[in-house]
């Protein structure tokens, strides 16, 4: 089940204990932000200066946890996640809800943050 090739998945959570995430500027779907590894969420934060209360962490095989979670975050209008979203590049993957299951996987780019540090 695990084509994330991760054993968890970090999420970054606002100061009332929500997900953080992110809608694409005419869209009707957002996209809850979460990362491969603690060190690559941090790193997200420190290049954002995004400021969350804590990093939480789900374990991919939790196939119970897991599915709750998507179920939860359905009920607004989050429809994937972006995994690993380089803040500077805005490269990603974008990984689809499939039911209450993660789905297809599909490399993103997302406008840059800061197109002035492209090269």
């Amino acid at each position: 089940m695990n084509q994330l090739d991760c054993e968890e998945l970090y999420f970054l959570l606002d100061s009332e204990g929500s997900v953080v995430a992110y809608q694409e500027k005419d869209q009707s779907w957002a996209a809850v932000l979460a990362f491969s590894s603690e060190q690559v969420a941090r790193k997200f934060l420190k290049a954002s200066r995004l400021e969350v209360a804590e990093i939480a962490a789900i374990d991919t095989s939790d196939r119970g946890a897991l599915q709750g979670l998507i179920r939860t975050l359905k009920r607004r209008p989050i429809r994937y996640l972006l995994l690993d979203l380089d803040y500077d590049s805005g490269a990603c993957r974008q990984v689809d809800f499939e039911g209450d299951q993660l789905g297809a996987v599909r490399e993103r780019k997302l406008p840059a943050s800061h197109p002035h540090k492209q090269a």
